[in-house]
């Protein structure tokens, strides 16, 4: 079995990120969202929360899986049998940090390749920071994030700013 790990932190997932995925899912036997745990970071929702939210959205994808991981991405997936990482890029920017990190995660486990995917254009722009930074500030987020996630999302990030 062919199986990919998308990596990151899908605070919250966007439309970006799911495009990645659902292009993942249409090169690979099996996809695993591996979301991301880093302790060093104050995410606007749990992992419990991010992974149900990753659920709902690849709800229709049946080869598409999300899991939360800590630790080192090289060893996840040499635990989880997978050989491919695959990435999103947006920008240069994005592309000089990734092949760092391709680099260091191919150097940790031989058996693991990264395959850079271009976002599509009307994705280049968007990220979860952009996403939260709207909503705290009541815009309208649905252009940005799954439909059905997008009023969980809305609700939460507009009471974090309240509550703050």
């Amino acid at each position: 079995m062919n199986i990919a790990i998308c990596p990151g932190s899908f605070d919250p997932i966007t439309l970006g990120h799911l495009d990645i995925i659902q292009r993942a899912a249409a090169m690979f036997d099996r996809v695993i969202v591996a979301v991301l745990v880093n302790p060093g970071k104050n995410p606007s929702f749990t992992a419990e929360e991010r992974i149900a939210l990753i659920r709902r959205a690849v709800a229709d994808i049946p080869n598409v899986e999300a899991e939360c991981f800590d630790g080192l991405l090289a060893e996840y997936a040499r635990l989880c049998g997978a050989h491919t990482i695959v990435k999103g890029l947006r920008a240069v920017t994005d592309f000089e940090y990734e092949f760092q990190m391709a680099l260091v995660n191919r150097k940790l486990n031989p058996e693991i390749d990264t395959v850079f995917l271009a976002s599509g254009s009307q994705h280049m722009y968007l990220s979860s920071s952009m996403v939260k930074s709207v909503a705290r500030f009541g815009g309208d987020i649905s252009d940005f994030v799954p439909a059905c996630i997008c009023r969980e999302i809305s609700e939460r990030l507009s009471r974090r700013e309240e509550d703050g």
